[in-house]
């Protein structure tokens, strides 16, 4: 029997991911996030709730060092994974290390198929022929869908398909953490029910943590662990996501009224 999604936290074990009172500034002058911690232990689904604009998607960028492409500065804090510190670091590297990041909006190869951009994900690992086929198989094992549309092109793929898709080629890395940006924006309720079953399976057997920046409340309730609620740049509260939402703290945020 599976445990309870919601009974771990993240100060229950050493922790995969350290975030530590990190500032965030775009073209040296506008102030995008501050002061924001948290943490992401092995196996866990943690979630990054707020309302658009609220500074989860710089978070998640700056964790992935991706911040620096968008002439984007990390001013403060600490950001360690397994132990070690990867600000700076090229995220190339850090990918290698086993932390990826689904950017917002899928940014899938259009002009490749399906197929192809999967693979894309492998070269990065440095797979063998064998071991690259291995982990296709196990891609199109968790995506049924794609496994239908191999030779599609990405571009003519529907939304929820090009979501499955890049969820895919981070997975192809062979990642211990996944970082995903509102994974269920613009996608029919059933598709994103599907996608976040995949995300609770990949974690409780493959033992792959998640921290996912998120707006729908309910996949939330139903899919992680740990929550830290973002307003305008700044973590005001953290919890069990079930304990935040019955005490209104999670519904709050949405309504900017967290003191």
């Amino acid at each position: 029997m599976s445990k309870s999604l919601n009974s771990i936290k993240p100060e229950s074990s050493e922790p995969l991911l350290n975030v530590d009172d990190i500032e965030v500034v775009y073209d040296q002058s506008i102030l995008a996030v501050k002061r924001v911690s948290l943490t992401v232990p092995s196996g866990s689904i943690v979630a990054l709730l707020g309302a658009n604009g609220a500074g989860k998607s710089t978070t998640l960028k700056a964790i992935s060092q991706l911040i620096f492409a968008e002439n984007g500065q990390i001013h403060r804090g600490k950001i360690e994974y397994q132990g070690e510190s990867i600000l700076g670091k090229n995220p190339s590297d850090i990918v290698k290390k086993g932390l990826v990041q689904v950017l917002e909006g899928r940014h899938c190869f259009t002009h490749l198929t399906v197929d192809e951009n999967l693979r894309t994900g492998g070269f990065i690992s440095h797979h063998s022929g064998a071991k690259l086929s291995t982990a296709l198989e196990k891609v199109y094992q968790y995506f049924p869908r794609l496994a239908e549309k191999k030779q599609t092109l990405a571009g003519y793929l529907s939304g929820g398909e090009q979501q499955m898709l890049a969820i895919g080629r981070a997975l192809m890395t062979e990642p211990k953490l996944v970082l995903l940006d509102e994974p269920s924006m613009g996608l029919a309720p059933k598709i994103s029910y599907e996608i976040f079953e995949l995300i609770k399976s990949l974690s409780e057997e493959q033992g792959v943590s998640f921290l996912v920046a998120e707006q729908n409340i309910r996949l939330a309730l139903g899919y992680t662990n740990y929550a830290y609620v973002i307003e305008s740049g700044e973590v005001k509260v953290s919890g069990q996501t079930q304990v935040l939402y019955e005490t209104g703290q999670i519904q709050k945020a949405y309504l900017g009224e967290i003191a």
